[in-house]
């Protein structure tokens, strides 16, 4: 078999297994529906914890559900699953707010963070307030 039939026989396979797991639903990706599957999601991993509000962003992609003591809890659209986290300011090494947009970096090599559009600047004001590095210090201060 010539080089140039085989080339072609190759890249049209890997076209039509990339086709087959696009139209099977292999690219979609999770979405929030509302605050309460936000809820539901994180208490499967972590059902001890109290949650007293949840602002999800913009694209339903990624939801913080307030814990209390400087945490967030994090259900974040990855795939078409969820990944959640607990956050404290310790585990924060960069943080920005521009309007309604915040965006940080984790110091987990597992998920770095990334930047989150809510509706509301007040959301973003609210999450960056208990995600900033400064409150560990005041947090560790008042106990």
């Amino acid at each position: 078999m010539s080089l140039p039939v085989l080339v072609a026989i190759v890249v049209f396979g890997i076209a039509l297994s990339v086709a087959a797991v696009h139209f099977t639903g292999g690219s979609r990706t999770a979405k929030l529906a509302n605050a309460e599957q936000a809820r539901g999601r994180f208490a499967e991993d972590f059902p001890d914890e109290a949650v007293t509000s949840v602002r999800l962003t913009l694209d339903g992609r990624t939801a913080f559900l307030d814990l209390g003591q400087v945490r967030v809890g994090i259900v974040s659209a990855v795939g078409d699953c969820f990944l959640t986290r607990i956050v404290e300011p310790s585990d924060i090494t960069a943080l920005s707010v521009d309007g309604a947009t915040i965006s940080f970096r984790l110091a987990d090599f597992t998920w770095k963070g990334g930047r989150f559009i809510f509706a509301d600047a007040s959301d973003a004001k609210a999450v960056a307030t208990v995600l900033e590095p400064l409150n560990s210090i005041s947090a560790k201060e008042a106990a």
